[in-house]
């Protein structure tokens, strides 16, 4: 199995995982609305992978069979100020 991975022009380390390049159909509007005009990034099979470089393999493979579509977006910021208020309630 093949994926096509675009990049968001709108959203930092966005992507979207496809099964056919240039094919939407399966994409809800909305999505395809708030995400942007989808920006070629990479091409890549997935037979035969053991893993992606910031997404779970089993978690796309199951997304692109079941909804034609994975999007990969990035994780929450850490937020320094709530660690160093966490930390100053601990004893020492």
């Amino acid at each position: 199995m093949f994926c096509v991975i675009y990049r968001s022009p709108h959203r930092d380390q966005t992507y979207l995982y496809v099964e056919k390049r240039d094919d939407f159909s399966r994409v809800p509007e909305a999505l395809l609305r708030s995400f942007g005009r989808p920006q070629f990034a990479m091409m890549l099979p997935l037979d035969g992978r053991k893993k992606l470089a910031n997404a779970e393999l089993e978690k796309v493979t199951a997304a692109l069979n079941e909804q034609g579509f994975y999007l990969q977006i990035p994780p929450t910021p850490e937020s320094l100020l709530q660690t160093h208020l966490e930390n100053s309630k601990k004893p020492v």
